[in-house]
């Protein structure tokens, strides 16, 4: 499903832009949903991490022209991200004859520099779309999926491994690649033991409010290169910073940002966890499964949906705002046991921040009223429902 929905989010913007820009971290299958698009018009596809396709690209305006006719689609584009310039006159070019849209699909791994890149050089010219791993709307029809989807999480190889080990590998391989080949390829260099180190310590405190200093002191750098390293992790999907929710209610509300693991399964090889019986004993869990439910229910929000948590130095709290354009506000307080209860600091939570709508998302499969305001859902029902409502 979820390529699906990106396939037609993709096709729909190549309707009304000269340019699409894919973007994602490595594995989840943009190539693959490239490839599916190209099946469908005449196309040409350059691979950028190809030798040989970059030598086409010598003179890369001459080149490209000849493809005026047919949709060009330039994976790994941050491998050279000078084509830029070269795109945005020949889709100015194109427009002066007519060309308008549907020229080229650019295929990144959500890198700072593709979005600069393309900010700079694109504007009004380009659409991004963005690609996850599978989502539980896709690869989690039974309680069992779910379950082996939340242990795993949704890169295409690590799902759907052979079994827990041979997906934990997979996983394991897959963060040696970003530190030791990817990761030197974005930014500044950085040793890759630090940032391997800083990337398990934030498993170890997933959904924990950003301490930059603390964790400055644990790993002997400064705390301004802490949050240039977490910058990094973020602009490659991996890590997610949860804003707080802002309001000028009089309250003394957390200004820090939560940080998550975006995958679940990295989080968990990140801490040595293999299956589900390692996972029900560790101290994260119940976070795991809090992230696990925020990366899922804001995937699935309608787009242009702005997503934030509540929380005041006395204890009122919401795991998860989601501001719906056309539907209100949504409060969503996630709990992995299977009989969820309201807690005060959600009630009291809720009066300050006014949602228009209030769930308690749990472990369970049924969906039922907690209170006359208040439903109880599950994880997979909730997502279907933001997924309708785009």
């Amino acid at each position: 499903m979820i390529e699906r929905r990106a396939r037609k989010l993709v096709d729909t913007a190549l309707q009304r832009q000269a340019a699409v820009g894919l973007i994602g971290p490595r594995q989840v299958g943009k190539t693959t949903l490239a490839h599916s698009i190209a099946d469908k018009r005449p196309s040409l596809y350059l691979d950028l991490e190809a030798t040989e396709d970059r030598a086409k690209l010598a003179d890369p305006a001459l080149f490209l022209r000849a493809y005026e006719d047919r949709l060009v689609i330039l994976d790994e584009i941050h491998r050279t991200p000078e084509l830029f310039q070269t795109l945005r006159g020949l889709i100015d070019q194109g427009r002066r004859r007519g060309h308008r849209t549907g020229r080229f699909l650019v295929l990144g791994s959500a890198s700072i520099d593709l979005l600069r890149q393309s900010g700079e050089t694109l504007a009004g010219r380009i659409a991004y779309i963005e690609m996850g791993p599978f989502d539980v709307a896709e690869a989690a029809q039974t309680p069992e999926n779910l379950l082996a989807l939340w242990v795993r999480g949704g890169f295409p190889d690590s799902f759907l491994a052979a079994d827990d080990t041979q997906s934990f590998d997979v996983r394991r391989d897959f963060i040696r690649t970003y530190l030791e080949r990817d990761v030197p390829q974005f930014g500044p260099r950085i040793p890759a033991e630090t940032l391997e180190r800083l990337w398990t310590m934030l498993a170890h405190g997933q959904g924990s409010l950003l301490n930059a200093s603390r964790l400055s002191a644990s790993l002997a750098i400064s705390a301004q290169t802490v949050t240039r390293y977490i910058d990094l992790l973020a602009d490659l999907m991996l890590v997610r910073r949860l804003p707080p929710f802002h309001a000028n209610i009089g309250k003394r509300l957390v200004k820090s940002p939560k940080v998550y693991v975006r995958d679940s399964g990295l989080l968990h090889a990140l801490l040595g966890i293999i299956d589900f019986d390692q996972l029900s004993g560790h101290p994260v869990v119940g976070t795991s499964w809090e992230g696990f439910a925020i990366e899922n229910l804001i995937s699935a929000a309608p787009a242009h949906s702005s997503a934030s948590f509540y929380r005041t130095s006395a204890g009122a709290e919401i795991d998860l705002l989601l501001d719906i354009p056309k539907h209100g506000r949504w409060a969503i307080e996630i709990k992995r046991g299977l009989a969820p209860r309201i807690e005060k600091g959600f009630h009291l939570a809720c009066e300050d921040a006014a949602p228009t709508r209030k769930y308690v998302v749990y472990a369970g499969q049924d969906r039922y009223p907690l209170n006359s305001d208040t439903e109880a859902t599950g994880l997979s029902a909730l997502v279907l429902e933001l997924i309708g409502l785009q």
